[in-house]
């Protein structure tokens, strides 16, 4: 049998209406919303399809106490996991959303929580990497305040606070805060994130079939910029690039606290001052 379910109280979608209407009601702190985003796509043959969007949920939920050392009350919205997954097409369990889809619809919630003028701040947090489904994630925000979408690896402009962010580690600033796999590119269901998913999620990890994957050294990055476009034709025939069986949870660990300060510093910086 399955625990029964208890509410968290940094869940959004956990709390009951007037539990939010007290938060906000309160004054005391700002409340932002964090929105994990993901995709359903093949991870190899070790992670599940929704792996992007366990990492955005961990990052956010790790953030919700990193945010409350500054001052901040922040929820985890309930998370959207559909995105923009054509690299994957031809792998059973893909769903790719056509990217002005993505766009609309991430805008249109966005817009709803902000639609609240006592909400502070919406963080849109991103963790599937590719190009299209970052590009139509940014795009969502446009036009949702005067300071328009942060571009990718730029840092807030003091006194210029914006109501909504994209927390991505696609952003420069943070890909270097990460592991020296991510930085080569050999990322996608290899030792970074089979580590993470090993910290958050141990039980949904085939860890017999990671141990028996051979490293295999495919940079998505560079591939991309060759002009690949799927998952296939860059030789991942098991859709995983990198070196799963070297994952651990302390490794695993560690990257999600980066990822948190990942988020919690997007939203800081663009809060305005108090």
């Amino acid at each position: 049998m399955q625990p029964p379910r208890t509410r968290n109280p940094d869940a959004l979608g956990d709390q009951a209406s007037p539990d939010v209407e007290a938060a906000l009601a309160d004054g005391a702190r700002p409340v932002v919303v964090l929105l994990p985003v993901g995709s359903v796509e093949p991870h190899g043959p070790h992670l599940p399809l929704v792996t992007d969007t366990l990492i955005s949920e961990a990052a956010a939920r790790r953030a919700v106490a990193l945010l409350a050392e500054r001052g901040v009350r922040a929820f985890v919205a309930p998370p959207v996991a559909y995105g923009v997954t054509d690299f994957a097409r031809g792998f059973a369990g893909a769903v790719s959303v056509p990217p002005a889809a993505l766009t609309a619809y991430l805008g249109a919630v966005v817009r709803g929580f902000l639609a609240d003028a006592r909400v502070a701040h919406v963080c849109l947090v991103s963790n599937h990497l590719e190009p299209a489904h970052d590009e139509a994630v940014r795009a969502s925000l446009a036009g949702v305040d005067s300071t328009g979408p942060v571009e990718p690896g730029a840092p807030a402009l003091p006194g210029a606070p914006a109501r909504a962010s994209v927390a991505s580690p696609l952003t420069r600033r943070w890909a270097r805060t990460l592991s020296d796999e991510f930085k080569k590119g050999e990322c996608h269901a290899g030792q970074y994130e089979t580590a993470i998913v090993l910290a958050c999620a141990p039980g949904l990890v085939d860890e017999e079939r990671a141990r028996a994957l051979p490293a295999l050294h495919v940079s998505l990055s560079e591939s991309i910029r060759a002009g690949v476009d799927s998952f296939a034709r860059m030789g991942m025939s098991d859709a995983y690039s990198g070196t799963p069986a070297a994952a651990t949870a302390a490794e695993g660990e560690a990257m999600i606290e980066r990822l948190a300060t990942m988020v919690a510093t997007e939203v800081a910086e663009r809060l305005p001052a108090r």
